[in-house]
């Protein structure tokens, strides 16, 4: 039997990450994935039609993080791609997130950067104490635009109301009184230019790491010999749901080509937070550059279950979270990483600064 230094279960972000470290310092690595393909949900592949499509819903490079994207860099070439979002109400699209455009279109008004300004604070409801993300978005843009482009989505995305989330999930939205139309404003947004599976494909290619996939973590643990183990899949299955399950919010896609149709929308994304039982619809070709004479597009679906996708920020959740943490700091020679693991609603970046400072401060491998 083969004694591997680490057994990685899960090739996606956290896991190619740590296996790609600790593979270049020296170590020998098994990594293996329960999927027939590396990458995880940020996977991406070529449907029947020749498009590059994401089955497991689009991925939007952006960070912040110089280091970040230096470190990515190595594996891939990059597309420059500012991601924008349109929003539907009373049939009729918006840009999203709020900005000077929405109001102006929508209430049919004419303000300039200083009355856009001037409109938020006339209409939000101040807050003693922001606890949920009712508070937040009341408090940056009142009820109308709260009932508009918030709750319906809300409702739809998670099955719960936004007085029941954390603040943190409706924070992540920004309100803007420019012209402002990027879904995001971080420093670095781009997209891998061959594909995220591509750029997987060059992280996990060392003689270290070895690969195998559509095998069950769970299935094959006790065959398999490793000095230390690192998990990325949901904290409270590695622990046999000790505790109970943790909640997660799950999706389903439906993945549909056009022939013929050079493009289906505007923007990348366009969001129905009112109508619909999907939360919004993504045309890939927008994403990629790609060029081609149909289109393939993706609705999203969120349902209560399913693969897990997005733990659910609530006091409650975080509570039963930190108990599942206890058992996990004193499980020897594991080491927890990645979304689902850590319970947070990590974008990707976060998800590889996250694994370079395991590797790192944890692990003893040199910076990247």
């Amino acid at each position: 039997m083969t004694t591997y230094d680490f057994l990685i279960a899960g090739a996606g972000f956290a896991g190619a990450t740590c296996a790609e470290r600790l593979a270049a310092s020296g170590k020998r690595i098994l990594i293996i994935d329960r999927r027939p393909h590396i990458g995880g949900n940020a996977f991406d592949t070529y449907d029947a039609n020749g498009i590059l499509i994401h089955p497991y819903g689009p991925h939007i490079f952006h960070t912040n993080s110089k280091r970040v994207f230096a470190y990515l860099s190595r594996f891939t070439d990059w597309r420059f791609y500012e991601h924008r979002v349109l929003a539907q109400a009373n049939g009729k699209l918006y840009p999203l997130p709020i900005n000077r455009l929405t109001l102006n279109a929508l209430y049919g008004l004419d303000l300039d950067e200083a009355g856009a300004a001037a409109y938020f604070e006339k209409v939000r409801i101040p807050k003693d104490e922001i606890k949920t993300s009712e508070d937040v978005v009341l408090a940056s843009v009142g009820e109308d635009l709260c009932e508009k482009f918030f709750r319906g989505y809300t409702r739809k995305q998670w099955g719960l109301d936004l007085s029941e989330l954390s603040a943190g999930v409706a924070a992540r939205i920004p309100t803007r009184t420019n012209d402002d139309d990027r879904y995001f404003s971080d420093t670095y947004q781009f997209m891998p230019a061959q594909g995220y599976t591509k750029m997987f494909e060059r992280m996990l290619d060392h003689p270290n790491i070895e690969i195998r996939l559509a095998t069950d973590f769970f299935a094959v643990r006790a065959s398999l010999s490793a000095q230390q183990i690192i998990f990325t899949g949901p904290i409270d299955a590695y622990f046999d749901y000790r505790y109970g399950h943790l909640p997660y919010r799950s999706l389903r896609f439906e993945h549909e080509h056009l022939s013929n149709v050079a493009r289906q929308q505007q923007v990348g994304t366009v969001n129905y937070p009112n109508d619909h039982a999907y939360t919004r619809i993504t045309e890939f070709k927008h994403l990629t550059g790609q060029t081609h004479a149909g289109t393939s597009i993706v609705r999203e679906y969120p349902e209560s279950k399913g693969d897990p996708y997005y733990p659910i920020p609530r006091p409650d959740n975080e509570a039963l979270f930190k108990r599942y943490a206890a058992l996990a700091a004193a499980e020897p020679g594991v080491h927890f990483a990645g979304r689902l693991a850590e319970y947070r609603y990590y974008n990707m970046d976060q998800v590889v600064a996250a694994a370079l400072a395991m590797t790192e401060k944890k692990l003893g491998v040199s910076p990247a």
